[in-house]
């Protein structure tokens, strides 16, 4: 059965969308990760699958999978696309709407055409939300890797996200060190390694790598972890442009249990059937 899909971009981190509400398919890692593939497939950095609403508060459930086959627990720049998808085709006369993921109802607001404010929920600090096995000292969690000691700073935003400070982001070993650090026996679920230099207090530049995806132009979820991490250690305002490759994302947090705001675009690019 031919299958029809969505190609969308959220600030570079691109998505391969299903909308399984009229169509049957059910998909798996195997399947996901050919999909995925760029060489040899329709390439994304991640798949959106929606269903039909399990909550008649929210418009949709939605599934996200990673590149490698496995499950993502959280995506920003993807429910932005989901929300994209869902205002061209009328599903919803409300700018404000409801959505839900994998592990929460998530609300988002077209604050105009194509560009989406996004209620993260608030950040959970606590080691066993995160998850991580080790003990913070002074809201930092210590790795040796290579010989070599880092501090990191570490939240779950829905998924774990460990941060990394550095002092030019172009020098950031995303490829090395931050595959060490998401697979690291410390993440007993994995997480997303980011990397963030403190432009200043209104301003960071970011790069992240994926549990699943490898490095991505842009996380939404990350940009989420890095400010509410370097907001508590007092770096950042309330309200801060992420600059990452694809391009930038405003976050906003108030501290506390106040949930993390997200705002960027969102981009379809083709609509295609696979055969």
């Amino acid at each position: 059965m031919a299958l029809k899909f969505h190609k969308m971009h959220g600030t570079g981190n691109d998505f391969v969308l299903l909308d399984l509400r009229g169509q049957k398919f059910e998909l798996g890692a195997e399947k996901a990760s050919a999909m995925a593939n760029r060489s040899t497939g329709i390439g994304c950095d991640q798949i959106l699958v929606l269903k039909a609403a399990s909550d008649p508060s929210c418009l949709l459930d939605f599934e996200v999978w990673n590149a490698d086959g496995s499950r993502a627990l959280q995506c920003g720049n993807g429910v932005r696309c989901i929300g994209l998808y869902l205002r061209s085709r009328g599903e919803t006369d409300h700018n404000t709407f409801t959505i839900r993921g994998p592990v929460s109802i998530i609300s988002l607001q077209e604050t105009e055409p194509g560009r989406f404010r996004v209620n993260m929920g608030p950040p959970r600090f606590e080691p066993e939300n995160i998850p991580i096995s080790l003990a913070a000292t002074d809201g930092n969690y210590e790795l040796t890797l290579g010989g070599k000691l880092f501090k990191l700073g570490a939240v779950s935003m829905g998924n774990p996200h460990a941060l990394l400070e550095v002092p030019a982001i172009e020098a950031a070993d995303l490829a090395g060190l931050g595959a060490e650090i998401s697979r690291h026996p410390a993440f007993p679920n994995g997480c997303n390694a980011g990397f963030a230099q403190v432009i200043d207090r209104n301003t960071i530049r970011l790069r992240v790598f994926e549990r699943g995806a490898g490095e991505t132009m842009a996380c939404g979820s990350g940009a989420c972890a890095a400010v509410s991490i370097l907001i508590e250690r007092g770096k950042l305002n309330k309200e801060v442009l992420v600059n990452q490759v694809g391009g930038a994302l405003i976050i906003e947090w108030d501290g506390g249990e106040e949930p993390v705001m997200m705002t960027g675009s969102a981009n379809h690019l083709f609509v295609g059937t696979l055969i």
